[in-house]
């Protein structure tokens, strides 16, 4: 996401705060200053906003950590002012490593409530006196900070497994539904309640809580998003990379200029290029760093100083849905394809969307 705070690596996984996430501790401080708080008042808040926000990032890591275990890389973890969100490369095709995931989260906020559980003054809160219990837990101070957290964890982890999908929840539900039937079908089932809760969550939030409206919106898009992409998947079945490899492309050698790169682009539709030289491929030259080397360098700048030479290479005997897979997983989604040591096709995602379109409309 852009405009973010970078927090660092940790375990190798990038962390980072969206500038959405500052709005909430505005938001914090409206309440505070609204229910006539102090300045101590809106620290303690503040404070609790953030230790809630480490559980938070925890129970990203869950995820991300379990996804490791299955060989499944993480783009970052980034916090929202409604949570977290562990950015995962893919979903495992498996339920059951899907399951494992997906419950990898919420395991961490019960561990992290039962850490804190020796630590709660429970016989403070479990009380008769209605007047009492309601002045110790108005607003958040020193005595029931712990109490707060301990809940809060507790709530994560009850929310987190309401079955709408995408959700952990609802990736549970999808997980167990793909043991017993297709994994199309038991994302279209996991959808469906995802957006029957999202309606849901919205019509309540519009009378109660603005919160629980921007998480349904997310919460529809988020499933509408995944069921397209699982869809997409299944047209893909069955074909093989050179069913939708780009057969009509220009090589470039390494020894070209820029000029000559440029001149190409403007009298064709390309804007990515292979380079290669004797039937050897060297490397890929792209539309974003041809822009970056023509600013910085010049336009008689040789191909080989700016193309990028750490690429991946497919068969043309590949499955399809593999290499779509492979193709969204970078922001470089521009490769080579091979068949017996010789180059003999690109593959990109504008030409795997025009494949998916023509094989949508057969299957229609």
């Amino acid at each position: 996401m852009s405009a973010s705070l970078q927090l660092g690596r940790y375990a190798g996984i990038k962390v980072q705060i969206h500038w959405t996430f500052w709005l909430l501790f505005i938001f914090i401080a409206f309440l505070v200053f609204a229910n006539d708080g102090t300045w101590i008042d809106l620290f303690w808040h503040s404070v609790f906003i953030l230790a809630l926000f480490l559980c938070v990032v925890f129970h990203e890591f869950g995820h991300a950590l379990a996804a490791r275990r299955y060989g499944i890389g993480t783009r970052n973890i980034t916090l929202l002012p409604i949570g977290g969100v562990a950015n995962l490369k893919e979903i495992p095709d498996n339920p059951k490593e899907e399951l494992v995931i997906a419950l990898a989260g919420p395991a961490v906020n019960v561990v992290i409530a039962l850490l804190l559980y020796p630590f709660v003054p429970l016989d403070q809160f479990l009380i008769d006196d209605p007047e009492l219990l309601e002045e110790r837990l108005t607003g958040i101070t020193s005595d029931n900070f712990i109490f707060y957290l301990f809940a809060m964890n507790i709530a994560l982890v009850a929310f987190n497994m309401i079955p709408a999908f995408p959700m952990d929840g609802g990736r549970v539900f999808r997980a167990l539904l793909a043991t017993r039937m297709s994994r199309v079908r038991a994302t279209r089932a996991a959808t469906a309640l995802g957006k029957f809760m999202a309606l849901l969550f919205f019509l309540v939030g519009l009378f109660t809580n603005i919160l629980l409206v921007i998480i349904a919106v997310f919460i529809w898009f988020g499933a509408h998003s995944e069921n397209i992409a699982i869809q997409q998947l299944s047209l893909l079945e069955g074909n093989d990379v050179r069913d939708a490899m780009i057969t009509d492309f220009t090589i470039i050698k390494p020894t070209d200029s820029l000029q000559n790169v440029i001149d190409r682009i403007l009298e064709s539709t390309e804007q990515d290029f292979v380079v290669a030289e004797n039937e050897n491929v060297l490397g890929i030259l792209y539309m974003a760093d041809l822009s970056v080397a023509l600013r910085e360098k010049g336009r008689d700048e040789v191909v080989e100083n700016v193309m990028e030479k750490n690429i991946i290479k497919l068969n043309a005997g590949d499955p399809l849905p593999t290499a779509y897979k492979q193709l969204k997983r970078g922001n470089k989604n521009f490769f080579p394809v091979m068949e017996n040591g010789r180059l003999v096709g690109v593959l990109d995602m504008n030409n795997i969307n025009e494949f998916l379109n023509f094989r949508a409309a057969y299957d229609y």
